[in-house]
């Protein structure tokens, strides 16, 4: 007689969907009971965190859209074609709603005049609209801007650099007029993403959003408008960059040239490759 098989350990979308609540009471209860002593206490261990996070953030499930993300895809929606361009902002902005549990949810290169020549499907093009949705949803805030402030950044760069999985450098922009506020890790379409958020003495913000991009070339800084939100994006050894802000486009400039170079200075390019060309 065969002895009964024991059960098998759930995969990470069961283990979610119990976190999340998503799962009918009595599978939920029956998957509870087949984890083991170490998979049980990761669960709940990610409970406890996911309504930790709900309770910092329950204000925001009475706020309305942020003006700034509403703007933006409003002008999407009107600009191109509505249903393909939407449904790309929505997938975006769903993405925001997902991972935190909230209740709410680009045109010419660096120099001259001539056309963006990137595909609007393109990795750079939809990281760099990753980097406004971002910018628009935490650049108001103003208990919880960031998640590790200024005052811990050693911790910070730390935290961050172990979640991306690559040593990063926070540029200082105090020449420029702006302190660093502090950052906070976010979702991104292939991986964890960072954002430093900067801040000057009359509270304009500008926020910088890096993250791995591994199947993208090397891009040439392009500018990028979107409503009330532009900025300066490149990619360079597998990493975007992107900083945005609500400021007029030679102030942009001057911020994301200065931020670019120090980022050169910090780190040595991978033997064989090159630095994307200062425009297009």
């Amino acid at each position: 007689m065969n002895s009964p098989r024991p059960p098998l350990p759930p995969n990470g979308a069961e283990l979610h969907a119990l976190v999340d609540g998503r799962l009918p009471p009595e599978h939920a209860e029956r998957l509870r009971a087949s984890l083991d002593a170490r998979t049980r206490e990761e669960a709940d261990d990610w409970e406890r965190q996911r309504a930790l996070l709900r309770t910092l953030h329950a204000d925001w499930l009475e706020r309305p859209v942020p003006d700034a993300l509403r703007q933006a895809a409003d002008q999407l929606q009107d600009t191109h074609d509505g249903r393909s361009r939407w449904a790309l902002w929505g997938g975006i902005a769903a993405s925001w709603i997902l991972a935190f549990g909230l209740g709410w949810g680009l045109h010419g290169p660096w120099g001259g005049g001539a056309t963006l020549a990137v595909a609007p499907s393109s990795p750079p093009l939809r990281f760099a609209q990753q980097a406004a949705v971002a910018h628009a949803v935490y650049q108001p805030e103003q208990r919880h801007p960031v998640e590790v402030t200024a005052a811990q950044q050693d911790h910070l760069v730390q935290w961050l650099s172990k979640r991306l999985a690559r040593p990063l450098t926070v540029p200082h922009l105090q020449a420029q007029g702006f302190d660093l506020v502090g950052g906070r890790l976010l979702p991104g379409g292939s991986g964890a993403r960072a954002q430093f958020m900067y801040q000057d003495t009359a509270g304009k913000r500008i926020t910088l959003y890096l993250g791995a991009l591994e199947d993208a070339q090397a891009e040439a800084f392009h500018f990028y408008s979107q409503g009330p939100v532009s900025g300066f994006y490149w990619v360079e050894h597998g990493f975007g960059y992107a900083l945005s802000g609500e400021l007029p486009r030679p102030a942009l400039q001057a911020l994301a040239t200065a931020v670019y170079q120090q980022l050169q200075l910090s780190a040595a390019p991978p033997e064989g490759e090159r630095a994307p060309a200062r425009g297009s």
